[in-house]
């Protein structure tokens, strides 16, 4: 048995101990061994089956939820790990997954929940037996959340949930939603808001897909109507669920803000610029090292931000800057790709070439959203000039 065969075997439960380098090591092998053709595709997201076996191998394996503590069954991985697991997902060209369970509802449950909600419902997280879906948005409550017009009203021992969320990802393929409601009005509208965990299995409730610009069916909308839900299910106190979304944003961002998609869309126009002879234009090669300045910037910022964040330190302008600097890097460098390179698209190129204008193509299409969702780029330019101006 070598030595990763070792680590493997015997440490599965305490890789949060091993040196960096021989935990890279580890991960890495695994990686290698486990992803196969399809799963090498980073411009793409998994979803549906082919997304719930793959977080239940990593589950199996010990691979799962790097950042939540042992205790609750995560890897309880320092930051500096935490990176190292996304780098070599990033370096071997892991397709990207997402899975709201375990990087925003999970934390909220160690924060917020009771210990009954702690104990059943994050090692159903872990081993994808409940898939979770994130009812924030509604028609004309997106950026402003605070505007949202589902309702919530007490009845007995359960609240009648009325209303509408929209772009609502993976709902298609979730079994669960947590999601806002109003629970009472007050002068101040981020006051009445309550956070509620809803079987979406539950009677009265609609589900809806939508098809993106790029032809995926992730998002969906979500209808309920009379849907009762036990006040057991509420997670944190009555009225004061904003508290709760304020928090689950942040790690929200912490994601949203990576410039994993900008440095993806780069390595693509790099090769092929190289494959279609146009590496060395001097204009070309001027404007490379612009973007490349800039995501050396945004990889600094997201690293130095993360790391504040871990260790406690409440930011918020400083996230609207994280997430403003990696989207709309990712945006220009998908659009300069494309303007760049269309004319050269339509040329004999042999096979690994087509497919990989076929993922910048797919790259370019997803990064239109990416300065809208999440909070648009002119509300993170609001939060910023707030926060400079003390206004």
């Amino acid at each position: 048995m070598n030595r990763l065969e070792e680590i493997s075997a015997s440490v599965v439960a305490h890789r949060s101990e091993l040196a960096d380098a021989e935990f890279r090591a580890a991960w890495r092998a695994w990686l290698e061994e486990h992803c196969d053709v399809q799963m090498l595709r980073p411009a793409r997201r998994l979803a549906g089956a082919p997304l719930k076996a793959w977080l239940r191998k990593l589950n199996v394996h010990g691979w799962r939820a790097p950042g939540w503590p042992r205790e609750h069954g995560g890897m309880g991985l320092s930051f500096a790990k935490q990176l190292i697991y996304r780098e070599e997902l990033e370096r071997l060209g892991v397709t990207r997954w997402l899975d709201l369970g375990e990087t925003l509802l999970g934390p909220m449950l160690m924060r917020h929940g009771t210990q009954e909600q702690k104990a059943t419902l994050l090692p159903r997280i872990l081993d994808c037996s409940d898939f979770w879906c994130q009812g924030y948005s509604e028609p004309n409550a997106g950026s402003d959340l605070a505007s949202l017009r589902t309702t919530a009203v007490r009845d007995g021992d359960d609240f009648i949930v009325n209303g509408q969320k929209i772009w609502t990802t993976f709902v298609q393929d979730a079994t669960h939603i947590f999601t806002l409601v109003r629970t009472g009005r007050y002068e101040r509208r981020q006051q009445g808001i309550s956070f509620l965990l809803i079987d979406i299995e539950t009677p009265g409730i609609t589900r809806r897909g939508i098809r993106n610009i790029a032809g995926d069916s992730e998002f969906g909308e979500v209808f309920f109507d009379d849907v009762r839900v036990p006040s057991s299910q509420l997670l944190g106190t009555l009225d004061e669920g904003w508290t709760i979304a304020k928090s689950l944003l942040e790690f929200e961002r912490t994601s949203i803000g990576s410039p994993f998609l900008a440095d993806l869309a780069l390595k693509m126009l790099n090769s092929l610029a190289e494959r279609c002879g146009i590496a060395d234009d001097p204009v070309f090669a001027a404007r490379m090292k612009g973007f490349a300045s800039e995501l050396d910037v945004a990889r600094l910022l997201y690293a130095d931000l993360c790391g504040r964040f871990v260790a406690g330190e409440k930011l918020d302008s400083e996230f609207s800057m994280m997430k403003l600097v990696s989207t709309e890097l990712f945006q220009r460098t998908a659009e300069y790709a494309v303007e760049v390179l269309t004319p050269y698209q339509a040329g004999h190129h042999d096979q690994p070439t087509r497919v990989l204008f076929e993922e910048l193509n797919h790259l370019y299409l997803i990064s239109r959203p990416v300065t809208i969702f999440g909070g648009t780029s002119e509300v993170q330019r609001d939060i910023i000039s707030r926060s400079l101006l003390a206004v």
